[in-house]
């Protein structure tokens, strides 16, 4: 009778490891007219982005992508991902995005659309300006994102905000956010919101509307909230800004390790990276954490 033998093969896992990341913090709320004439509100600043050299060509306002970070097994690291800012209504302010952070990363929410007579807020992207005496965007933060736009003169539209990728490139259109492949696939990030006639910048950033509500930033790639204003001054028009789409923290590391969350809205494993495990991280608590592990069930030590 024929005699089997098995060889188990153990590996070295090392309690240190580098891990790549994304993290993009929640859009700018857009704003609106105020009452039932033309002037409208800025669009939303896209989330600030921060990226490494792992999960993007690019990080934020044409950088450099950032260093990898060095973990050690068994220690909590800090997640949060940052809500989208709230509409200007009525007239009002676009409130900024919330931060995002990865351990000692931290990205910068957008900057909400200016009220009607306001300058856009700065953030991670800078707040479109609203559209009457000359006001300006809001700045963008270093490493992050570009400016909003600024609206020279008075009257019609408000002011696109600005993206991770570029300032907006006319009045009242949003700028473009950014790419990463950190999952496998390519998605843009932290576009900018638009307002009026104005369309968002890529990465989630919402339209404009005249006469109408504008198109909210999209969750999970913290786009900027649209703006909106009237045409006519019996346009009536809706006096509603959008909010801003919520950020997202996305972490890359070895294969040979797991990562376990406590307060955090983690997607199932991403394994279609050669090497590597993935995780999107899209919601949860301020206090969030993650720890990481060996996999010693599929590499026994």
């Amino acid at each position: 009778m024929a005699t089997v033998q098995q060889t188990l093969t153990h590996f070295y896992i090392p309690d240190e490891f580098t891990v790549d990341y994304l993290v993009v913090a929640g859009g700018g709320g857009g704003s609106s007219n105020n009452s039932g004439y033309d002037p409208a509100g800025g669009g939303g600043g896209g989330g600030g982005f921060r990226a490494s050299v792992g999960a993007a060509q690019t990080s934020g306002r044409g950088s450099t992508p950032e260093a990898s970070l060095t973990m050690t097994v068994g220690v909590a690291h800090t997640v949060i991902i940052g809500g989208g800012g709230g509409a200007g209504n009525n007239g009002g302010q676009g409130g900024n995005g919330g931060n995002s952070q990865f351990a000692g990363i931290i990205s910068i929410g957008g900057g909400g659309g200016g009220a009607v007579s306001n300058n856009g807020s700065s953030g991670g992207c800078g707040g479109g300006a609203g559209a009457l005496n000359n006001r300006v965007g809001g700045t963008g933060t270093a490493g992050q994102g570009y400016d909003g736009a600024n609206w020279p003169g008075s009257g019609n539209g408000g002011a696109g905000g600005g993206g991770a990728g570029e300032d907006p490139v006319s009045g009242s259109t949003g700028g473009d956010g950014l790419e990463s492949d950190i999952t496998g696939t390519t998605v843009v990030y932290a576009g900018g919101g638009g307002s009026y006639f104005g369309q968002g910048g890529a990465g989630g950033g919402g339209n404009g509307g005249v006469n109408a509500c504008g198109q909210s930033g999209t969750d999970g790639l913290g786009g900027g909230g649209g703006g909106s204003g009237n045409v006519g001054a019996t346009g009536g028009g809706q006096r509603c800004g959008r909010p801003g789409g919520s950020g997202i923290v996305i972490i890359k590391i070895p294969v040979y390790y797991i990562a376990t969350f406590s307060g955090v809205t983690a997607d199932p494993v991403i394994t279609s990276v050669p090497g590597y495990n993935v995780y999107r991280c899209t919601g949860g608590l301020d206090n969030g954490t993650v720890t990481f592990s060996r996999d010693t069930t599929n590499y026994p030590v």
